[in-house]
């Protein structure tokens, strides 16, 4: 399981969050998401730790609660979505050529 952090500064580093989540275990693995035209981080972030009960108290002890200026959105992350390729929806292209319908 992983955990979200929203509401995050744009400043912080994966450093950061390692050291504020260490207090409530072993960090495993942090992931920042950036925008992918700019280059800057996004303002939420993923922390997996070593269990689920350390994750746990790190939501009870983080979620709301002020860090960097920010108060702090800490829950547990949900699936991403499977959003298929690029949306849409009818009118696509069969066979090179665009389908039409009257």
């Amino acid at each position: 399981m992983s955990i979200y952090i929203g509401n995050l500064s744009y400043e912080v580093t994966e450093e950061d969050l390692s050291s504020v989540f260490a207090e409530y275990g072993t960090v495993k693995r942090i992931q920042l998401p950036t925008d992918r035209e700019t280059g800057r981080m996004r303002g939420f972030g993923f922390v997996e730790m070593d269990s689920e009960s350390e994750e746990q108290a790190a939501i009870d002890a983080l979620d709301g609660a002020e860090w960097m200026g920010r108060d702090l959105k800490v829950n547990k992350a949900r699936p991403r979505e499977n959003r298929g390729s690029f949306g849409g929806g009818g009118g696509g292209q069969r066979n090179g050529n665009f389908s039409r319908r009257y």
